[in-house]
C-alpha cells in the first residue's frame, strides 16, 4: 500500500499540476517507486493510441511512466461526456469502479502515489464524482493549492473546505502558490490565522515566476491549432510579452521587450520584412520570440520569401488581428512535456521553495 496524497485546488490555474511535478521530483529522491494518477481528466488529448488527460501525458513523458498511462486517467471526459451521463448512458458506480480498479493497481505498485484532482473541490459533481468525493473514496489525505493572497485565498479555501468536509475527506494542508517573494512570510503568517479551530498546516509553494506563468510559442501554436514555421528550436521559448504591431515599423521595433511575440496584419509587408531582418541580429533575437501573422490578405511574394529565409518562427492565422490578439491575451498556458525550460525551472527550485518533508510528515 502506497503513501498517498490528493492534490486539490481552490480553482483552475492555481498551480496544481506544477505542484504534482514538484512532488514527483522530490518524492523520487526519498522513495524508490513513485506513481501518479489523475482520476478525472477534463482536458484530454491523444497519445500513443490513448485518449487521456494532458496532465497524465505530461507526468508519463516527463518521468518515464508511459507503461502506466492506461491507468493514469481512468475517467476521461470527452466532448459529450456530461450529456451522455445526464442522459443515462453512463453510470456513476461504473465510473467509480474504473477509478478504484486503476488506483488499486497503482497503489500496490508504488511506495508513494500522487493523486491529482481537477480544478476546485466541486469539479466532477455533475457525474457524481467531485474532487472531494474522489479523495474520500481513495482514502487520500488532501492538500489544497490556492493562489497567493490573504482575504481571497481564505475565502476560497473555506468555500472548498465545506464540500471536502461534507464528503468526509481529510484535508491536512493549504499550500499557497505564486507568492510574492518579498511578502512570502507575511502572507503565510496571516493565512495561518484564517482557519481558527482547524488543525490545518499552512505551507508555501513557489514564488511567482513569469517562467511558469507565461506560454511557449509551441503552446500558442496548439492554442490556435496551427503549425509554427521557421526555427524549430524557437518553439520552446517562453513568451514574456505579447505586442500588437499596429504602429509604424520603427515604433514597433523601439517597443520590443525581452522575449516578445508580435501580432501583426498580413498586409504589413514593411513590418514583416523589418522584423525578419532583425531576427538575424543576436540582440534582437533575444527580444523577438516570433510572429503571429493574422488576416486574409496574403503577404507579398518578396515579403514571404524574406520571412521564410530569415527562419524567424511564425504562425499564419486567417482571422482578424483583433480576434487573434484577444485570444492570446485571454489564454492561460498549461505546462506540457515539451516545456523543458519550465520543467527544469521546477526541478531547480522545488527543493528550496517546497517543504517536502513537512508534506510527507502529514501523510
Amino acid at each position: 500500500m502506497a503513501k498517498r496524497v490528493f492534490i486539490g485546488a481552490t480553482g483552475q490555474n492555481c498551480g496544481k499540476t506544477t505542484m504534482s511535478v514538484s512532488l514527483m521530483h522530490l518524492a523520487r529522491q526519498k522513495y524508490n517507486r513513485v506513481g501518479f494518477i489523475k482520476p478525472i481528466g477534463p482536458k484530454i488529448e491523444g497519445y500513443n493510441g490513448l485518449t487521456v488527460d494532458m496532465d497524465a501525458i505530461l507526468m508519463a513523458r516527463t518521468f518515464g511512466l508511459e507503461e502506466d498511462l492506461p491507468l493514469m486517467n481512468p475517467v476521461s471526459l470527452h466532448k459529450n461526456f456530461t450529456r451522455d451521463f445526464l442522459s443515462g448512458k453512463l453510470d456513476c458506480n461504473v465510473l467509480k469502479t474504473k477509478i478504484l480498479e486503476a488506483f488499486e493497481i497503482l497503489d500496490k505498485k508504488y511506495d508513494f502515489l500522487i493523486i491529482e484532482g481537477a480544478g476546485h473541490g466541486g469539479v466532477g459533481s455533475v457525474i457524481g464524482l467531485s474532487n472531494a468525493c474522489v479523495a474520500h473514496t481513495l482514502n487520500a489525505p488532501v492538500i489544497i493549492v490556492t493562489d497567493s493572497g490573504i482575504g481571497s485565498s481564505i475565502d476560497a479555501v473555506h468555500l472548498n473546505l465545506a464540500l471536502y468536509e461534507k464528503e468526509d475527506a481529510d484535508v491536512r494542508m493549504i499550500l499557497v502558490n505564486k507568492l510574492r517573494a518579498d511578502k512570502r512570510e507575511s502572507i503565510l503568517s496571516f493565512l495561518g490565522k484564517g482557519f481558527p479551530g482547524r488543525t490545518l498546516k499552512i505551507s508555501g509553494g513557489f514564488n511567482y515566476s513569469p517562467i511558469l506563468a507565461n506560454p511557449t510559442l509551441s503552446h500558442i501554436g496548439k492554442l490556435l491549432n496551427l503549425p509554427v514555421h521557421g526555427d524549430p528550436d524557437g518553439q520552446s521559448r517562453i513568451i514574456h510579452h505579447i505586442h500588437l504591431g499596429a504602429a509604424s515599423a520603427q515604433r514597433v521595433v523601439d517597443a520590443l521587450q525581452e522575449s516578445t511575440l508580435i501580432v501583426i496584419t498580413s498586409s504589413r509587408d514593411e513590418l514583416i520584412v523589418t522584423l525578419s531582418s532583425l531576427y538575424h541580429i543576436p540582440a534582437f533575437r533575444e527580444k523577438i520570440v516570433g510572429l503571429v501573422i493574422a488576416g486574409h490578405i496574403p503577404a507579398s511574394e518578396i515579403s514571404q520569401q524574406i520571412l521564410d529565409d530569415s527562419n524567424i518562427p511564425y504562425i499564419r492565422v486567417h482571422d482578424s488581428t483583433a480576434n487573434v490578439f484577444t485570444t492570446l491575451m485571454e489564454d492561460v498556458a498549461k505546462i506540457t512535456a515539451e516545456d523543458q525550460e519550465k520543467l527544469n525551472w521546477i526541478r531547480a527550485n522545488a527543493e528550496n521553495e517546497i517543504d517536502f518533508e513537512a508534506i510527507d510528515a502529514l501523510l
